[in-house]
């Protein structure tokens, strides 16, 4: 089945491509990968009707397997659909998936993908399993920057059910970090916040001002002041 799956993709992707939108696409992303130049809504719709035709595998083994086989391909498309798979397990994401998140998470790494994968994937394995926030313990102290930035964002979605400690925790882990894309995660994740208690953030930002860079600062106090 991961073999169909994969085979009517490309058939789909194929059809759509569109050379003319593939090159701004990736320049977009700093030529770091090739594009069909298949836009978001039209790849979402394509790969709900192949996932119609071939459902997805419900065992994780198998989920890695067509995982790993979409990352194998060069085009972007291709790794956006890994990330899709994973989110369509959403409710039977548990601790077992980790592994395979962490392959999603450092293969073809960018900002595009790691975004999808903490919130979507990562958070939800937590949501489901409070427990598996250790492995979120763990990955924020990570040398691999994209595996830390899904730890710092993985309670994006989370609203009032936000851990604020463990959120400034990991804030303040990497607030010394110079890399933008430390930077702006870590304003990201506080800004969500600030939707919930602005005034804990706007503490949080003040009491950690030397440490916060003019980035996390302006990220994190833009929507309140």
């Amino acid at each position: 089945m991961v073999e169909e799956f994969i085979d009517a993709l490309e058939r789909h992707f194929v059809a759509h491509a569109d050379p003319t939108r593939a090159e701004p696409m990736a320049n977009y992303m700093r030529d770091q990968f090739p594009f069909f130049g298949i836009g978001a809504q039209d790849r979402r719709t394509i790969f709900t009707a192949v996932a119609a035709e071939y459902p997805l595998p419900e065992d994780v083994a198998e989920v890695a397997d067509l995982v790993d086989g979409l990352l194998a391909r060069a085009e972007r498309e291709w790794h956006y659909s890994a990330v899709s798979v994973l989110r369509a397990q959403r409710r039977r994401l548990n601790g077992h998936y980790w592994d395979c998140v962490h392959t999603v998470a450092t293969t073809h790494p960018w900002w595009d993908t790691i975004d999808e994968l903490a919130k979507h994937v990562a958070g939800r394995i937590v949501s489901n399993h409070p427990e598996q926030v250790a492995v979120m313990d763990r990955w924020v102290q990570s040398d691999d920057m994209w595996v830390a930035r899904v730890a710092l964002l993985h309670q994006l979605g989370f609203k009032s059910a936000t851990d604020s400690d463990r959120l400034f925790r990991y804030c303040e882990l990497r607030a010394d970090e110079t890399d933008f894309f430390y930077r702006k995660a870590i304003g990201w994740a506080l800004r969500q916040y600030g939707y919930v208690d602005p005034d804990a953030v706007r503490a949080f930002v003040a009491r950690n001002e030397q440490q916060l860079s003019t980035l996390t600062q302006r990220e994190a106090l833009k929507n309140i002041g």
